[in-house]
Order: C-alpha cells, then sequence, then structure tokens
C-alpha cells in the first residue's frame, strides 16, 4: 500500500469520532432546549452547566481533528 493512501485512510478513521460528537451536541441542546421551556426561571444554571458540556464535547473534535492533520501533514 502507498504511503499517501495509506496516510488518507487513517485520517479518515482519526476523525470517525465526529459522528459522535454531532449526536452527543445534538441531544444536549434538544434537552437544553426542552428543559428552558418546562422551567424558564432555571435558565442560567442551565446554560452555565450546559456550555461546561459543550465545551467538552467540543474538545473531543478538536482532539480527532487536530489527530487527523498531524496523520496528514507528517513526514
Amino acid at each position: 500500500m502507498d504511503v499517501g493512501a495509506a496516510k488518507l485512510i487513517g485520517a479518515g478513521i482519526a476523525v470517525l469520532p465526529l459522528f459522535g460528537v454531532g449526536i452527543g451536541l445534538g441531544k444536549l441542546f434538544s434537552s437544553l432546549i426542552k428543559s428552558i421551556a418546562r422551567n424558564p426561571s432555571a435558565k442560567a444554571d442551565l446554560m452555565s452547566s450546559s456550555m461546561l458540556c459543550f465545551a467538552l464535547v467540543e474538545s473531543i473534535a478538536l482532539l480527532a481533528f487536530v489527530v487527523a492533520m498531524i496523520i496528514l501533514f507528517t513526514a
């Protein structure tokens, strides 16, 4: 197998966690909207905890992207 082809396959496999990140963010924000609709007075508490969870989930996406770029652009 050619090295370039192996790099492309490896980078493709490295970004597979992005599917889970997309699903997780969709569930997070759908739950946030439902929770705020049920109890609008708790919006401040809900927003702070959901933004923390958003940052943690998004860090997985950034890590996967960085790993894919390292695989593609290293010798």
